[in-house]
């Protein structure tokens, strides 16, 4: 049968997609290497890189110089690598900056977990650590202090670009305390007590995460400012506060466990009290927003009930808890935040 092909249509970019694997698994074994973190302390040759790093001379120039293609390295011409603007900033684990640990966590949970989303989207049924065995999740991780520091740091990791986008969009003037609700290490209220020296914050968090919060604490100087509150934010009272924070909080629950936080939060606050929802929210038009539906499909295979959802839905459920104003703005790399005024 004789097909006619419209010639400025390839299978590049369809290959590109479902081969992507490869770019992304050559960055997570980067990041596992810690390639920018030995970049970061001066340039190297390939011979002294590889050795650094521990790298077998097989394939060791393609794997560095992958990472020069794919833009996360420099090479000049006598042959010294070098970390590019972003992978300086962004990929050394010495600096505050440091985004890592998403990577890490990618690469030691969810590379492989995903390889099931077919058996995920067949049955409905998360395919992690607690696959078919009706645990709870976070009290599992929790069990293992090498998965749980993982799992904390991939938090912070994500979280970091988001808090200092935070940190500057919305005006803090007159705020006094902000408590972030379920927020790990607490990259949003450092992020805002580092630009408001007024300020004091709280970190409201599941008992275990409190020795892996107090390093990080610590390490930005903000132990006399940031606390940690310990609870579980739906049997437990709320902290007070005039600032409440959920952040990739609500995609991991079900339609009532969402409605119930808002509302445990609109009750809590005082009058003139704002409630800061942010997550990878889906447009309304539901075909933009290519990382909130990657998301979305990671709450499903990561959560017992969870999903992205669209700045509407969001809109609607914060009004019915009771909201008297919402504001909804865009952030960074495909994250919303809405602003509710109680």
């Amino acid at each position: 049968m004789h097909v006619t092909v419209d010639e400025s249509i390839t299978p590049e970019p369809i290959l590109q997609l479902g081969l992507g694997f490869m770019a992304s698994k050559t960055l997570l074994s980067a990041v596992e290497l810690e390639i920018f973190t030995v970049l970061a302390r001066g340039g190297r040759d390939h011979a002294s890189l590889a050795a650094e790093v521990g790298l077998h001379p097989r394939s060791s120039a393609d794997f560095l110089d992958a990472l020069v293609s794919l833009g996360l390295l420099d090479r000049d011409d006598d042959g010294v690598y070098r970390n590019s603007p972003a992978s300086e900033v962004f990929l050394d684990q010495a600096k505050p900056s440091y985004i890592g640990g998403i990577l890490e966590m990618a690469n030691a949970r969810l590379f492989g977990f995903w390889n099931n989303l077919t058996d995920a989207l067949r049955t409905g049924t998360q395919q992690n650590e607690v696959t078919h065995t009706g645990a709870p999740f976070f009290a599992t991780l929790s069990q293992d202090p090498v998965a749980w520091r993982n799992f904390l740091n991939g938090m912070n990791g994500v979280s970091t670009p988001l808090a200092g986008a935070l940190a500057a969009d919305f005006d803090w003037t007159g705020r006094r305390h902000v408590v972030d609700l379920g927020g790990a290490l607490g990259a949003v209220p450092a992020a805002v007590l580092r630009s408001r020296p007024e300020m004091t914050g709280t970190v409201f968090e599941l008992p275990p995460v409190r020795p892996v919060f107090e390093e990080f604490a610590a390490a930005h100087g903000l132990t006399d400012r940031l606390s940690f509150h310990s609870g579980d934010f739906f049997s437990d009272p709320l902290p007070q506060a005039d600032v409440y924070v959920m952040g990739q909080i609500l995609h991991d629950w079900n339609l009532e466990q969402r409605q119930f936080l808002l509302r445990k939060a609109y009750d809590a606050l005082p009058e003139g009290g704002t409630l800061i929802v942010y997550d990878a929210m889906i447009d309304d038009d539901r075909r933009h927003n290519t990382y909130g539906f990657m998301v979305s499909l990671n709450m499903l295979i990561d959560t017992e009930a969870g999903s992205e959802y669209t700045v509407a839905d969001a809109t609607g459920w914060l009004a019915a808890a009771g909201f008297s104003r919402t504001e909804a703005r865009p952030l960074i790399g495909g994250y919303t935040a809405i602003y509710a005024t109680k």
